[in-house]
């Protein structure tokens, strides 16, 4: 899994035009799901994403987690992010996963996210969103499974 984590002050995803959801103080994570990833993944992702001290505490700018300043984390699937572009200009989405077994690794995510009392607001997945947001800081990271420790496999 490849998720791009962004600190925001609000976040919108529309779908033909529709406000479908929105969060204010929190995160956005872009998640890509490959077809190697499993459950302990998405698990271990969702731990890592719910630890993140990327919130201020006074002077000091890193010091907090979403959870412990009230904020949410919008997840939107995003399979572009698996796109190869090494060989020419077409990205090749091999390396993504078909999109039953992404859906479900993305359900994965976010109950880890919830079972760590971080609220959540979740895009539609499959579908021709727009997302529009406020990047705070701007802070973004770049968060993926094969960067992990531990055991690479789950079901």
């Amino acid at each position: 899994m490849r998720i791009v984590i962004q600190r925001v002050t609000r976040a919108t995803v529309r779908v033909g035009g529709d406000r479908v959801t929105a969060i204010g103080r929190g995160l956005l994570a872009l998640v890509g799901v490959a077809d190697e990833d499993g459950t302990d993944d998405a698990a271990r992702l969702a731990a890592k994403t719910a630890a993140l001290r990327l919130f201020p505490a006074g002077e000091r700018g890193f010091d907090r987690t979403v959870g412990e300043v009230g904020g949410e984390v919008l997840v939107v699937s995003q399979f572009t992010l698996l796109g190869d572009v090494r060989r020419g200009n077409r990205p090749s989405w091999s390396a993504a996963a078909a999109p039953q077994a992404a859906a479900l690794l993305i359900d994965a995510y976010e109950a880890g996210l919830r079972a760590r009392d971080v609220p959540i607001r979740s895009g539609v997945f499959g579908a021709d969103m727009a997302v529009e947001l406020c990047n705070d800081g701007p802070v973004t990271l770049v968060l993926d499974s094969r960067d992990l420790t531990g055991p690479r496999r789950g079901a």
